[in-house]
């Protein structure tokens, strides 16, 4: 393999597990948020319509994420049959994208 593809390699490897793991939060993240405002909602007493228009346009935000973490899957999966392609034999298993990226993101992400 040359040491471009190599260098490009070891690059996308860091890259999609963050992106990835970086989805995955923005998921939580909006589900939170979700679960957050209904209660909220629940316990205040106020009309069941309050804040409809916002709980509506949060759940098209959190299917958007939905949709983009299957796309970045889908790239995920082309990216590796490249790799196979260009790489031959020196090409090693993707590493479990949530754990790798966890560990890398771990200072970053504030939970």
């Amino acid at each position: 393999m040359s040491y471009e593809i190599k260098k490009a390699t070891d690059q996308i490897g860091q890259d999609m597990p963050h992106t990835e793991y970086s989805i995955d939060q923005a998921l939580v993240s909006v589900s939170n948020l979700m679960s957050t405002l209904v209660n909220a909602r629940l316990t205040t007493g106020v009309p069941a319509s309050t804040g409809q228009a916002a709980i509506l346009r949060l759940a098209k935000a959190q299917m958007a994420l939905v949709d983009a973490s299957s796309d970045v899957l889908r790239v995920h999966g082309e990216l590796k049959k490249i790799g196979k392609e260009y790489s031959g034999p020196d090409l090693h298993e993707c590493p479990p994208a949530q754990a790798s990226a966890k560990e890398d993101l771990k200072l970053t992400v504030v939970a």
